[in-house]
């Protein structure tokens, strides 16, 4: 499977080609979102990897060309890193209504583990955010805010929910029973007034933009 890296880092991007290969990923990596535009259809990736911010103007050439290839290739997929929570480009990654995508915090590819958990299920089809990112927008929720109900444990099913967990994996890693986390899912989407037939990637989109609300 060939993942095409776009990252201006140089650091960065070797580290990630590296950490990519030694998980049997054939690596293609490139420091701009223009050259990554150039070769794609040459290269032929299976997924990519692309920081968000990139020369020329170091705001959201990546974000940018992550949307243009999933316009032309619809689901393709697609992990996007930022140094910061910027939960806008967030959302707008989101909005193409497929899944395949992901957003993570560049801390994250430290945490190897997880950050190659995040790629698998991206390339899966899966949709990927970082928990920091969820956690920041319910922080800036009023105080009458439904999600204010909510309690400490909804709150952590509701992040795991975010991050594309499936019900079964958030009940394996908070060590509980699958009716335990789909009672915490129900009264969630009820607090919230969301449709409790959300599933996969249309369910982090209704629970990001509630938060977003």
């Amino acid at each position: 499977m060939r993942i095409l890296i776009a990252e201006d880092d140089a650091l960065l991007r070797e580290g990630l080609a590296l950490l990519l290969r030694g998980e049997g990923y054939e690596v293609v990596a490139v420091p701009d979102a223009d050259q990554f535009l150039s070769i794609f259809d040459e290269i032929a990736p299976d997924a990519a990897v692309l920081d968000v911010r990139m020369p020329p103007t170091f705001t959201n050439e990546g974000l940018r060309a992550a949307i243009e290839v999933r316009k032309t290739r619809p689901g393709f997929p697609v992990l996007v890193l930022s140094a910061y929570v910027e939960d806008r480009y967030a959302g707008e990654l989101l909005a193409g209504g497929a899944g395949g995508v992901g957003y993570l915090l560049k801390e994250r590819v430290g945490k190897v583990a997880e950050f190659v958990d995040a790629l698998e299920r991206v390339i899966g089809g899966g949709t990927v955010m970082d928990p920091e990112v969820v956690s920041q927008l319910m922080s800036r929720r009023r105080a009458d805010d439904p999600i204010r109900a909510l309690t400490p444990r909804e709150s952590e099913v509701l992040g795991l929910m975010a991050e594309g967990l499936g019900n079964q994996e958030i009940a394996q890693k908070l060590v509980v029973s699958d009716t335990a986390v789909s009672k915490h899912i129900g009264n969630i989407f009820a607090k919230l007034g969301l449709s409790t037939s959300q599933s996969g990637h249309r369910r982090v989109l209704a629970v990001l933009a509630h938060l977003r609300a």
